[in-house]
């Protein structure tokens, strides 16, 4: 599948099921063979580099403990145990997507956070893959990394952490400096914020994850976020949805939230009972959206009519880890077969 963003995501490797999912294929699982903690070495034995050479032959290939057990190297067999586990888990779900709703909705599975990342990552690819607004995409990012936030001057500035990190390596410290600093020729920064103007420059830098978006309530990355709750919710569920930002939650018939990640989770439960929240711990907030299920046959009775409150927050290091599968979980929706 040819995509004009997000070349790492590994479209390319899987193919488009008739319900628009993405089938599992021995492309796919080639790249988890790969990895540099399953690919031989110089050292390897011949028993780990035979069956490293029949996997690549046929990533479905089955492997009991008793082939592992012959390797020499005791942490190369924990580690192709690892990724085994993963192989089976998407080879018995058939697609990306069922895996993934499999492993969110068991919760009995131990998967490396990053193979989670990484299958969001190709799911979103193929869900933004029409898509024509860079905002939408860039805001896409939170899904599957972690954003490191800046709140200087009122603001509500948005950057991946790892590139935040690596930036501070060689001598910035904060988002803020990143943005304010950029004149000074030595440090050859290039952390740009994008918004309308600007948006075009996000599709050749989709893949340094080098963009800054500000979310604050009446700008377009804020609405773009938004869009793509909808289209996730669309993908996965099947599910129409409005959700729009939202200043406050001022309703008297609070009925439904949902926290997009811990630190959310627990403010919007404390609000929702009444509990006393400080004003630092509300400005920890950093979007908030009011979302309505078109189909109300859908939803819970009780529920039918009524909005649900969306929160995404920071926690006390500035830091957002959104987790979309709260999105697909914890909805009030009529249980099915």
């Amino acid at each position: 599948m040819e995509l004009r963003f997000w070349k790492s995501a590994g479209l390319h490797l899987v193919q488009e099921a008739d319900n628009g999912w993405l089938e599992t294929t021995a492309d796919f699982i080639r790249a988890y063979l790969t990895r540099p903690e399953v690919h031989p070495i110089d050292t390897s034995c011949n028993n780990e580099i035979a069956l490293f050479e029949e996997l690549m032959d046929n990533p479905f290939l089955a492997v009991d403990e008793a082939r592992l057990a012959k390797f020499e190297d005791k942490d190369a067999a924990e580690n192709y145990k690892v990724v085994l586990t993963y192989r089976n888990l998407l080879a018995d779900a058939g697609t990306l997507e069922m895996a993934y709703l499999l492993l969110m909705r068991s919760g009995g599975i131990a998967i490396p956070p990053v193979f989670i990342d990484q299958l969001v990552h190709v799911i979103l690819a193929n869900i933004l893959r029409d898509c024509e607004d860079p905002l939408r995409v860039r805001a896409a990012e939170l899904f599957f990394r972690e954003q490191s936030v800046s709140t200087d001057n009122d603001m509500i500035m948005l950057a991946d952490q790892e590139i935040v990190d690596m930036q501070a390596r060689v001598g910035e410290t904060s988002i803020g400096q990143l943005l304010t600093e950029t004149e000074i020729p030595q440090r050859q920064v290039e952390l740009d914020v994008l918004d309308d103007d600007n948006s075009e420059i996000y599709w050749e830098r989709s893949d340094r994850f080098d963009t800054v978006i500000d979310m604050r309530h009446t700008r377009p990355a804020n609405n773009a976020l938004a869009r793509v709750f909808e289209m996730w919710l669309r993908h996965f569920l099947a599910l129409e949805t409005n959700v729009q930002p939202a200043r406050s939650i001022k309703d008297e018939n609070w009925r439904w939230h949902i926290g997009l990640d811990r630190e959310a989770t627990t403010i919007l439960n404390a609000l929702y009972n009444g509990d006393d929240v400080s004003d630092a711990d509300q400005q920890r907030i950093v979007a908030l959206y009011r979302m309505e299920i078109r189909d109300e046959q859908r939803v819970q009775e009780d529920m039918r009519g009524k909005p649900i409150y969306l929160a995404l927050a920071m926690d006390d290091k500035k830091l957002v880890r959104l987790k979309p599968q709260n999105l697909l979980t914890n909805l009030p929706l009529v249980a099915t077969g």
